[in-house]
């Protein structure tokens, strides 16, 4: 007799050959309408699933995770971060939590150092002067940015992400610093010529170009505070492909509208999916970038986060310890 598929339910629509796979090898439930699952619906995928599979935007707090069923075993983020569920009340219930890490690093890393050239370089406006017919020829002093060869990177967060901007803005020429809980090993900080820095305030007031790759925790909400980002010089830019949590976007908006600081590049907000209507009043006029959380955002990524998600499905359900899975203490 064949043993019985466990009944996994996907919160959305997953690349094509991913939830393929899954429905060969589960008794997948897909969402074939891409519409994000609401409180009710989450609640009652948490009650009958034995696994779920939900992505970023899925709040899978401390309230639904004391509804689930006893046949809720494992929530398998389709995601790197874990910031969208209460891994402490999951392991009180005895759910095993995993993610999918490492396979966005080189696609975030490439997005990171797009905004970086977009804001320096005002390549937006630019792409804009075209077909709005604002463009009457080339001129000398017409829509000058600056040069990034020769600039001071500061990196807040030294992971894989933060090491793969690292190797790209030292081929264009950046010095690269870096603040992280944790300095990095010798033999990373030679191979990159990275100046660490443990104090974030000191490294803020020496850079000209600051980009973020720590993790959303409680520890790191509003890392950049107001206090933190009023030690950066006039000229200086800010990007952010992590988290929109770690940044006190007021205080950023602030700054940007009073010219305290040069631009900013943002693939992520405080409270996306909206974005604050003072930031696209500071987009027209050409003071930010913003991207609707794209940075991770390739064919590529989406199907390796799949194949970690359906490896991570099949060893829990193998009787194994899943090579993903999360602990309380690693955040």
């Amino acid at each position: 007799m064949p043993k019985k598929k466990p009944l996994v339910i996907v919160t959305r629509r997953l690349p094509e050959v991913i939830e393929t796979r899954m429905c060969e090898l589960f008794d997948a439930r897909l969402n074939e309408s891409d519409k994000p699952l609401s409180h009710e619906e989450l609640a009652e995928a948490m009650r009958t699933a034995e696994v779920l599979v939900p992505t970023i935007t899925d709040r899978i707090d401390a309230h639904l995770i004391a509804q689930a069923g006893e046949q809720m075993k494992l929530i398998a983020n389709f995601g790197n971060g874990v910031d969208n569920i209460d891994v402490s009340s999951a392991l009180g219930r005895s759910i095993t939590v995993t993610n999918t890490p490492g396979v966005l690093t080189e696609d975030t890393a490439d997005m990171t150092m797009a905004l970086i050239l977009s804001v320096a370089r005002r390549l937006v406006e630019g792409a804009r002067a075209i077909p709005e017919g604002s463009w009457s020829g080339w001129s000398p002093t017409w829509m000058l940015g600056h040069r990034i060869t020769g600039k001071r990177l500061g990196i807040v967060g030294m992971g894989r992400i933060g090491q793969a901007l690292a190797r790209r803005a030292k081929a264009f020429g950046l010095s690269i610093h870096y603040h992280n809980r944790r300095r990095a090993p010798v033999e990373i900080e030679e191979s990159l010529e990275a100046t660490y820095w443990e104090s974030l305030d000191q490294m803020l007031a020496r850079v000209d170009i600051v980009s973020i790759h720590c993790p959303h925790t409680p520890a790191t909400y509003h890392l950049l505070s107001a206090r933190r980002l009023k030690h950066l010089r006039p000229h200086a830019i800010l990007v952010n492909t992590a988290r929109g949590e770690i940044v006190d976007e007021n205080a950023l908006v602030r700054m940007l509208d009073a010219n305290e600081m040069a631009g900013a590049g943002l693939d992520v907000f405080e409270h996306e999916p909206a974005v604050s209507p003072k930031l696209l009043k500071l987009a027209q006029a050409g003071k930010v970038t913003l991207l609707p959380h794209m940075g991770s955002a390739t064919t590529e990524g989406r199907i390796d986060m799949g194949e970690k998600v359906i490896i991570n499905i099949k060893t829990f359900m193998d009787g194994h310890r899943p090579p993903d899975r999360v602990l309380p203490s690693m955040l």
